[in-house]
């Protein structure tokens, strides 16, 4: 049976190697503090981070970040769907499009007027996922990092 709800503050054991898998897919490392901060946003109603696991027969598979944010093009907030991750075990029984759609819901309900998010043009296997869920936006990022 799989589930999806908001993070809970005592979640962070279960979070933590998921949100690692995560990091390492994408072959990036953070401070200890980074993750800590992270752990503390998402778990923080006055911040526009938010989480959300999915469970599958009570033990968390899968989780995804996302963020509200103001637009020049809309009154309503963008959302964006900034990490998703699912166990390797939990692959192909529906939790990523879960969490997604899940996503969907919340953004709609607090009156986004959409959801977007990125991937690496290597991902194929989210890609296979993300082609059924969304559509591509044709847009390419460039960014420059600050220090």
């Amino acid at each position: 049976m799989l589930r999806i709800r908001p993070f809970r503050p005592d979640d962070r054991a279960a979070w933590e190697p998921l949100w690692r898998g995560y990091l390492t897919f994408y072959k990036a490392t953070l401070a200890a503090e980074v993750t800590g901060e992270t752990w503390r946003r998402l778990n923080d109603p006055g911040e526009p981070m938010h989480g959300l696991v999915a469970e599958l027969d009570g033990r968390i598979v899968g989780i995804v970040h996302y963020i509200y944010h103001r637009s020049t093009w809309t009154t309503g907030d963008y959302c964006y769907l900034q990490d998703l991750f699912t166990a390797e075990e939990a692959r192909g029984q529906g939790a990523g499009r879960a969490l997604i759609e899940a996503v969907y819901e919340r953004a709609k309900a607090n009156g986004a007027s959409r959801v977007y998010w990125l991937t690496h043009e290597t991902n194929t296997a989210a890609q296979a996922l993300y082609e059924k869920v969304a559509s591509r936006s044709g847009f390419i990022q460039y960014r420059h990092l600050l220090g």
